[in-house]
């Protein structure tokens, strides 16, 4: 992911707001900041940014000198919320941010500690809505619904507009509150070299060979036969030096292995049930909950699905797709060294890829880019896998979530409160998003400056556009306890990754684990009736013989490929 640099009108306001010490909230640090920062590129009027910036100005009096810090995880958007957003804030509302940023698996470290001590470390957390199951069954958490009606209502922005932001849904629970408010969401998609696709001869090799058309997979199986086609390939007559590789990804046993695979791999693989956001009543952790939303196994033999002949398959493949058709050090790659690799210009496709790589992968002078500044590559939805069937969740979207813990004192809740619907403001998300790409808002998607730049993002406009949208969704609410699951998905794939286990023995190694987990929980009553209730055991075929997930093991798990044209696809879209 690219790092932000100050351009020269950034670096401008961060002066001027130098010059201020950020003491008393000042309009004409405001001005300052919508003329030089923002200049124009709003979804607001002039006039109307002027008076959303008034709003904050007039909500922070209470609050003038007080110094608060929030976190958040390092990507581009929020090195541009730290380096630019909270001192423009800092100058316009006399409140003093400090946005810190840190890795992923420390902001959540950080909130577990928050939680379990009460210490207020941090006046709010960006935090990815995976959470919100932990948020939704320990109560530690403000909901911003009873908030924003009743202690936070001074400082909620009546402009804020909670129906524009498009991934609200992620983040309320199933008692209808909203925890979480989004900031930034990407999808992982399928990435492909468009112009690759689109050459003749490899058309017609690709046809000649597999008896249908090259374009985008639909299901795995074209997926497999595109990464062979691809791999070893002699593609020096487009100016491709080096050996061409059919498939990306990476393998190393570290956290990162563990969103690999949580981040709805499983449910792409068809694993979970039917439903959206997040199927129900089993989900892509291959969790089971009861009518009341309890988890009720992980296990096969709880009626889980974890373990199951579908997760199985989706662990298969990954690695055999690892060990064919991918760059040799990737399996020794974290998420983080694995992403810019597609720029390079020797892969062809991955079907596991982060749109927050977009503004990297855009860069001027890459191999992957026109010289008009269009990209040869294009994204798209991700194929399904042999157990998927129609309306089931088919990708994982993250959104990184403002979060006000229970355990900060309700003035500096406000004031972080405040900050957060500065960042995430009308006035100010269409400029974020253009240096971030990473959207949360639906005026911002469908404004008029997204289809002007969308020819120059690889699909991405296309895609939060489409209908297709709704079924890429962050973890859902059956998993109890974020921090204490996630760990035990790369730890115990890890070892099938590496070898060390087969695919079924690290799958019934991280269920169990699972289940110990849920049975604590369930034992400490710390959740109430919202906390796990574990079934009892059965045989394995009483759960493979009925409806839904876990699936029984199909006697052919490659279907015959199918694929479909891009166009075609984007034109379905606008259909």
């Amino acid at each position: 992911m690219r790092k932000y640099k100050l351009n020269k009108t950034a670096l401008a306001v961060a002066l001027f707001i130098s010059s201020t010490h950020a003491v008393q909230a000042d309009m004409n640090a405001a001005e300052a900041f919508l003329g030089d920062e923002i200049g124009g590129l709003s979804v607001l009027s002039e006039d109307e940014q002027k008076a959303e910036m008034q709003w904050f100005i007039d909500a922070a009096k209470p609050f003038a000198g007080m110094e608060i810090k929030v976190v958040s995880e390092t990507i581009g958007t929020h090195e541009y919320e730290s380096q630019v957003l909270a001192p423009a804030f800092s100058a316009i509302t006399g409140i003093k941010v400090t946005h810190d940023l840190i890795g992923e698996g420390d902001v959540v470290e950080k909130l577990q500690t928050q939680m379990q001590t009460g210490e207020n470390i941090y006046d709010a957390y960006v935090n990815d809505s995976d959470l919100i199951g932990t948020h939704w069954r320990y109560q530690q958490v403000r909901n911003l619904t009873d908030w924003m009606a009743g202690e936070g209502k001074d400082v909620t922005n009546p402009g804020l507009d909670v129906d524009d932001f498009i991934g609200t849904s992620f983040t309320t629970a199933p008692d209808g509150k909203l925890y979480q408010l989004p900031d930034q969401q990407f999808a992982n998609l399928y990435w492909f070299r468009y112009d690759w696709f689109n050459d003749d001869q490899n058309k017609a090799d690709f046809k000649a060979k597999y008896g249908y058309d090259l374009g985008v997979p639909v299901n795995w199986s074209a997926y497999e036969d595109i990464a062979e086609f691809f791999t070893g390939r002699d593609l020096s007559r487009l100016g491709v030096d080096g050996k061409v590789y059919g498939n990306m990804d990476y393998g190393k046993k570290d956290p990162s292995l563990g969103w690999r695979y949580t981040d709805a791999w499983m449910s792409m693989a068809g694993m979970g049930d039917v439903g959206e956001p997040n199927g129900l009543p089993v989900d892509e952790w291959g969790i089971r909950v009861n009518e009341k939303s309890q988890p009720t196994g992980s296990c096969v033999a709880r009626g889980g699905a974890t373990n199951s002949p579908a997760a199985v398959y989706a662990v298969t493949k990954a690695i055999e797709w690892l060990q064919k058709y991918s760059p040799p050090e990737a399996a020794g790659m974290t998420f983080g060294e694995a992403g810019p690799i597609p720029a390079q210009g020797n892969v062809a496709q991955q079907m596991f890829w982060y749109t927050a790589f977009t503004a990297a992968t855009v860069v001027p002078d890459l191999p992957v880019m026109n010289e008009d500044g269009t990209p040869k590559w294009r994204m798209a939805p991700s194929p399904h896998g042999a157990y998927w069937t129609e309306g089931t969740k088919i990708g994982y979207q993250d959104a990184g979530s403002w979060t006000l813990m229970d355990s900060t004192p309700v003035d500096r809740a406000k004031a972080a409160w405040l900050y957060a619907q500065f960042v995430t403001s009308k006035t100010i998300d269409l400029k974020k998003s253009d240096v971030g790409l990473t959207f949360i808002r639906e005026s911002t998607v469908n404004s008029q400056h997204f289809t002007d730049r969308a020819d120059k993002l690889g699909g991405l406009i296309e895609f939060y556009r489409s209908p297709a949208r709704v079924q890429w969704s962050p973890t859902g609410t059956n998993v109890p306890d974020y921090p204490k699951l996630a760990q035990l998905w790369w730890q115990n794939i890890g070892d099938a990754m590496s070898g060390a286990k087969t695919a079924q023995g690290a799958l019934d190694g991280l269920c169990e684990a699972q289940e110990k987990v849920l049975a604590r929980i369930e034992r400490a009553g710390v959740q109430g009736d919202l906390g796990p209730k574990l079934n009892e055991e059965k045989d394995a075929e009483y759960w493979l013989a009925q409806a839904g997930s876990p699936k029984a093991k199909l006697e052919n798990e490659k279907p015959p490929g199918v694929t479909v044209s891009y166009d075609e696809l984007v034109k379905s879209w606008n259909k």
